[in-house]
């Protein structure tokens, strides 16, 4: 029988209730957005044929799939398997694509609540989840996606679940705190091989998820043309196009695209398009996204970005955007801006010292003005500074900024060896600061902030 045709037999076969498991079940392979056009069960083995996980000669995942939401028939029926035969076959270590925090956790809590702990749980979440309120159509599982949709639920972030289970009924939490026993005597009992090199201590507390695929979106707002704000503007008659952004746009894009990100550019935006556009972001599902990236090339003044209009942006809105608050599907998870533009328009003097040379293009230029403390209060953001508050920052006019092109050369460099941001960071200060402005006699210093609780590192594969 032709491929396609069997696996519309098996769709035939499968009920409304058991397509929202089996989407359940594949979220870690199939995302929630790309889910949300799917509307039977032959639409999701197509998706998961387009992402490997199903071909003719390899039904494995779907034999899993079948056998975690109980449908033996069909395992025995139509792919001549079994419940032993799996049982065996899901023993032998990597061979199980579905994980245990979806399966031994969440769809194990889902299949057993009862309709009253249900309701109660809706109820304590209603102010969370309005969309669950006490709709009797939601299910459990649904609670679960709108919770790892709002960022209140991930499998290194129990705590919002436990403590609503605690109130409901303490045998829940149980549940709970035995799969994370469970889950922990495992790494502990794992062979030391693939221990670390699968799972290490130090991969798992102190550095950041960076596994999915894109890593996230990086967002590029590339401001060139100031043509209009030198016409409506009087205090910026005199402010020059950004000549030779489109190098550091470039390199951008490169790097950030070998770092497997979803690379999004807009350019000459007015200041109402730069808060438009960062706010369209914001209100975006990156619940299936580790990261987000967003590069601001503009010029600027004290706490704000200009608009090609001339008009200000705050920089404080446009990171306070991304808060736990603001963009649930991203607590946790590192916010991070890379802002290229001057603090000030002090140039920052060097002090002599022997060098080896610094030769440069002559045809350098500053980025007008620009302060600090625009970082939220929060955890998890990191804020790249071209200079140091009050002072200008250089551009080619021909080979681009001295930052974001040291910048973009160093994570080209280090990214593969695995060296996490702030070490990347700490170099490009040290090339950067080596530069000089022949003419002004200026040297400029980047600056990073950052409240990072891990190390963040971009692996390339």
């Amino acid at each position: 029988m032709d491929f396609h045709k069997f696996l519309y037999t098996i769709s035939d076969a499968l009920a409304t209730a058991d397509l929202m498991a089996l989407k359940f079940l594949s979220l870690e392979h199939i995302p929630l957005r790309k889910q949300e056009g799917i509307r039977d069960p032959e639409a999701l083995f197509l998706a998961l044929e387009e992402k490997g996980m199903m071909e003719e000669s390899n039904l494995s995942f779907l034999k899993e799939l079948l056998f975690r939401i109980n449908r033996i028939d069909l395992l025995t029926g139509k792919l001549c398997s079994s419940r032993a035969e799996m049982e065996r076959e899901l023993q032998i270590p990597g061979r199980a694509k579905v994980s245990p925090f979806r399966w031994v956790l969440l769809y194990h809590l889902a299949e057993n609540i009862t309709t009253d702990e249900l309701k109660s749980l809706k109820f304590l979440l209603m102010k969370e989840l309005p969309k669950c309120r006490l709709d009797n159509e939601i299910t459990m599982i649904n609670v679960f996606i709108e919770m790892e949709k709002k960022g209140l639920l991930a499998e290194d972030n129990l705590e919002a679940l436990k403590t609503i289970c605690e109130k409901i009924d303490k045998s829940l939490l149980k549940k709970i705190e035995e799969y994370e026993l469970d889950q922990r005597g495992k790494m502990i009992s794992a062979p030391v091989g693939r221990l670390f090199s699968s799972f290490s201590p130090t991969q798992a507390d102190n550095t950041y998820k960076m596994t999915s695929r894109p890593r996230g979106i990086c967002l590029i707002l590339n401001n060139h043309n100031f043509e209009r704000a030198r016409s409506e503007v009087p205090k910026l008659k005199t402010i020059k196009d950004r000549n030779g952004t489109e190098a550091d746009a470039v390199a951008l894009r490169r790097v950030f695209s070998k770092l497997h990100f979803e690379i999004e550019e807009y350019r000459d935006l007015t200041a109402e398009q730069i808060r438009d556009t960062v706010h369209r972001y914001r209100a975006m599902d990156h619940h299936d996204k580790d990261c987000f990236v967003c590069c601001i090339l503009s010029h600027g003044d004290k706490g704000i970005v200009f608009g090609t209009d001339g008009q200000e942006a705050s920089i404080q809105e446009l990171t306070t955007s991304f808060t736990g608050l603001n963009c649930p599907s991203l607590a946790g998870k590192p916010k991070v801006f890379f802002i290229q533009a001057c603090q000030g328009d002090t140039f920052q003097k060097g002090v002599p010292i022997e060098t080896d040379s610094a030769e440069l293009d002559s045809s350098v230029e500053v980025d007008a003005r620009f302060q600090l403390e625009c970082i939220p209060d929060e955890a998890d953001f990191l804020l790249g500074m071209a200079t140091m508050k009050d002072f200008v920052s250089y551009r080619s006019t021909t080979q681009g900024t001295w930052y974001i092109q040291s910048l973009c050369n160093h994570l080209e460099e280090s990214c593969p060896r695995g060296e996490d941001i702030l070490s990347i960071l700490t170099a490009v200060n040290l090339e950067v600061s080596k530069k000089n402005d022949r003419l002004n006699q200026g040297k400029q210093m980047p600056q990073p902030s950052f409240t990072l609780r891990k190390k963040l590192i971009f692996p390339i594969n």
